[in-house]
């Protein structure tokens, strides 16, 4: 039905148990881009029914990184919708009548099987080398019975009452047909004995009362894909497409990409979470357009997207099933073609708060200067502040070796200094054209080499080795102080 006339519905469903990490963008953005091509819905829906592993803070920063990364829902928590609540903690009710329709159905019973018999039972299975499986201990009861045993105050759970004959076949629009033999499956819990429904009935209740038309998520899902597509059946519901992403490998491309490799990444610079990537200056829209292509692709070549281009392109039969090699070298390659495609005021803007963050105190007019000689030279939004944050200081002190280039002594460094400042304090209009040429023209007479004499300088006026254009920043940084700051090297030249 993706054909641009059939609006779909969509959701993304996290669990607020952590950080949002680059399985969750992909599949929030696939789902975006889906909605956003046909013209139909986007929803964000909280999967907080695990109270256990909640942690405070982590809805928040979904959001927040939803919105960083421009990949806006129509229908959610903090802006509601026609169909909230959106948070499932807030609809525990709705599943526990469901869950009692399926019962009432058959489809469902209740088991009071004690902690302490399934686990006597699962160790029995495992010394028979079986399967660990629910033994079907209470799957007969009758109803009566069972209510009778509720009201006297017995703790129960609901279980799913599997078929135990036959097959089941689901179509996953990437793999095609899946059918298991129901004999496999077991009867899973729906509903735990607190009363707090589990994901499998209350995300196949919500997709239905939210009529979730495409359900694009992890491929970790596909061994539940039977009992979902089972669930669906019982209550005579029609099923959404299902679409199953591909699996995250390591850098390396051996083994599945995990939460746990943060550490090591990050030592590197790198990060697998959409907080840090923001934090470390990688901008939203290289984030968008890396994350797009792994899993899907437009063609064999083209590989620059914006996000009104992936909306434009973006189509479900692109997809592909085959697992996806993170590889931040990409990541770094497309952070620098989106930082160039900035407009020089935008770049200002965006790299200002990591000098901020710095304790730098910026000057608007004066970042809007090094944007332009920093966009070239940075392949991430924070390398802005080393490579540029002289600018911005009173006074540069650079280490006196660094002053000396290879080859030359202290007292020829301080000639090339002395005879810098002799010629830049003639120059009038402080232009980086004006204070070049008189510059190019001593380099030539004094038999030092333009990497000595432009080494000194940099050093002198940055106190770097590695710097924007040197006579760009001369001018940007103005006459008086690139004055002050080649005396100021000369005087410690002068204490050697």
């Amino acid at each position: 039905m993706e054909n641009g006339i059939t609006p779909v519905r969509v959701r993304f469903a996290p669990s607020p148990t952590g950080h949002m990490h680059l399985g969750s963008a992909r599949t929030a953005l696939y789902d975006y881009l889906l909605a956003k091509k046909t013209g139909g819905k986007f929803i964000l829906r909280i999967e907080d029914t695990d109270q256990k592993r909640y942690v405070e803070g982590a809805e928040q920063e979904l959001i927040e990184g939803l919105r960083w990364l421009g990949v806006d829902f129509d229908e959610g928590p903090d802006i509601g919708g026609p169909f909230g609540p959106y948070r499932q903690s807030e609809r525990k009710g709705i599943y526990l009548k469901y869950a009692e329709q399926l019962v009432e159905s058959g489809h469902a019973y209740y088991c009071f099987c004690t902690p302490e018999r399934l686990t006597k039972v699962r160790e029995e299975q495992q010394r028979r080398k079986e399967a660990p499986h629910y033994d079907g201990n209470c799957r007969n009861i009758r109803i009566e019975e069972a209510r009778q045993r509720i009201e006297k105050g017995e703790k129960h759970v609901i279980r799913f009452k599997t078929p135990k004959e036959g097959t089941t076949t689901v179509k996953d629009l990437l793999r095609g047909e899946i059918t298991v033999e129901n004999r496999t499956l077991d009867d899973y819990i729906l509903v735990k004995s607190d009363g707090w429904a589990l994901y499998h009935l209350a995300a196949m209740v919500d997709d239905h009362l939210m009529k979730i038309t495409h359900v694009i998520r992890g491929s970790e899902w596909l061994p539940s894909l039977p009992l979902h597509s089972l669930i669906m059946q019982a209550f005579n519901w029609p099923e959404p497409v299902w679409v199953h992403l591909s699996v995250f490998l390591k850098p390396s491309g051996k083994g599945k990409m995990s939460k746990r490799e943060k550490d090591e990444l990050l030592k590197d610079g790198y990060s697998i979470f959409i907080k840090d990537l923001k934090d470390l200056g990688y901008l939203p829209e290289a984030v968008v357009n890396w994350v797009s292509l792994m899993g899907w692709s437009f063609d064999d070549h083209t590989e620059f997207f914006t996000l009104s281009d992936l909306i434009d392109k973006f189509s479900l039969e692109q997809l592909n099933p085959s697992p996806a090699a993170i590889n931040f070298s990409k990541l770094d390659h497309f952070n620098g073609l989106h930082i160039r495609n900035l407009t020089d005021e935008e770049l200002a803007r965006r790299i200002t708060p990591f000098f901020t963050a710095k304790g730098i105190k910026t000057d608007a007019e004066k970042m809007k200067k090094i944007a332009p000689i920093l966009k070239e030279r940075i392949a991430t939004l924070d390398e802005s502040v080393e490579m540029a944050g002289f600018f911005f200081k009173d006074k540069v002190l650079p280490a006196v070796e660094e002053l000396v280039p290879k080859g030359l002594t202290p007292a020829q460094a301080r000639e090339i200094l002395l005879e810098s400042h002799i010629i830049l304090s003639a120059v009038g209009n402080f232009s980086h054209k004006e204070a070049e040429e008189p510059m190019r023209a001593y380099v030539e007479s004094s038999g030092f080499s333009a990497g000595q004499v432009f080494g000194v300088l940099r050093v002198a006026i940055t106190g770097q080795k590695v710097s924007p254009p040197l006579f760009e920043s001369m001018e940007i940084i103005g006459k008086e102080v690139v004055l002050q700051r080649v005396q100021q090297s000369i005087r410690l030249l002068d204490q050697e």
